[in-house]
């Protein structure tokens, strides 16, 4: 359920009930004035697939965007006398637009802490390569919070968002150059240190496949970019992130590894196995976005004829 909190004129409250009372809305109330500015409170509860079109409806009774929020309500209903889950639960998973564009714009940047987990991120898989250690790998990948800014750049390049975009690869970018040199520098510790001979072999094994363009890098990416816009969409990205992941972190330390190494053929077969991959995340995840935001246009556009 979406709870929708909106401070009108006075003038434009009619206006505002009549729309809301046209559409999917529950539990209209008006709350009085604020002390301030004079303005009325008005909540109700609205389905998530009809919440984009009532929100645009309200900015066109010339309501002030700033004024109109929205949150999202986890509820639960007395169930004693239910078998089954509430036919309203079907909707519950309703794509949000606008939930889903500020999620966007407010995580995505080029923070201390984000490039702080990226190095963390390509420490441990740094590790993980050195040592064979799938289990370090899989770390890595859960550590990574590469996620939020592929996602942001599916979202800008649906709604043509150039400015979007551009802070999305500013952050994506130097996040990833940010966990390949650490990699690098954990090799050049390892074998300057004597813990690591230079002449390790890094391309055996699944741990090899990191350097290497093949049929099942392009599908891993695919499908890996299909779940980290549907869990970002549904606020489940924690555990979808490692999806994600899964298909830069990895490739991103092999090639730090690689480039301490010396092994330079190495490291830009792992540059060409990132490439692909962010490739393929972001176009799987953008056409996913793109056929949902379609769907929920079309059902807004019947509910509006109605």
């Amino acid at each position: 359920m979406v709870h929708l909190r909106v401070y009108a004129p006075p003038a434009a409250v009619p206006g505002l009930l009549t729309r809301l009372r046209r559409a999917e809305v529950r539990h209209v109330v008006l709350s009085g004035h604020t002390a301030d500015t004079g303005l009325e409170l008005v909540t109700a509860e609205l389905e998530p697939d009809a919440t984009d079109s009532i929100l645009d409806a309200l900015v066109a009774l010339g309501l002030d965007p700033d004024d109109i929020t929205i949150s999202r309500v986890e509820t639960a209903s007395p169930a004693a006398t239910r078998d089954t889950p509430s036919p309203r639960r079907d909707r519950d998973d309703a794509l949000v637009w606008t939930e889903v564009s500020d999620e966007a714009v407010e995580n995505v940047g080029l923070r201390p802490t984000y490039l702080a987990y990226m190095a963390v991120a390509g420490v441990i898989a740094a590790f993980g390569v050195v040592e064979h250690s799938a289990v370090l790998i899989v770390g890595a990948m859960a550590v990574s919070p590469d996620l939020l800014p592929l996602t942001a750049a599916c979202v800008a390049l649906v709604a043509r968002r150039p400015k979007l975009l551009a802070r999305a690869v500013g952050a994506l970018v130097p996040g990833l150059a940010t966990g390949i040199f650490a990699a690098f520098l954990v090799t050049l510790a390892l074998t300057g240190l004597g813990i690591v001979p230079r002449s390790i072999d890094i391309g055996h094994g699944v741990i090899g496949g990191l350097a290497t363009v093949g049929e099942a890098t392009v599908g891993v990416a695919l499908a890996a970019g299909v779940a980290g816009m549907l869990s970002f969409e549904s606020r489940a990205n924690f555990a979808v992130g490692v999806a994600i992941s899964v298909t830069t972190i990895p490739a991103a330390a092999y090639m730090g590894v690689a480039a301490g190494l010396g092994r330079w053929h190495a490291a830009s077969g792992a540059l060409a196995v990132l490439t692909v991959n962010l490739t393929m995340l972001i176009l799987a995840g953008t056409t996913t976005l793109a056929v949902q935001r379609a769907l929920a246009r079309r059902h807004n556009g019947r509910t509006s004829q109605r």
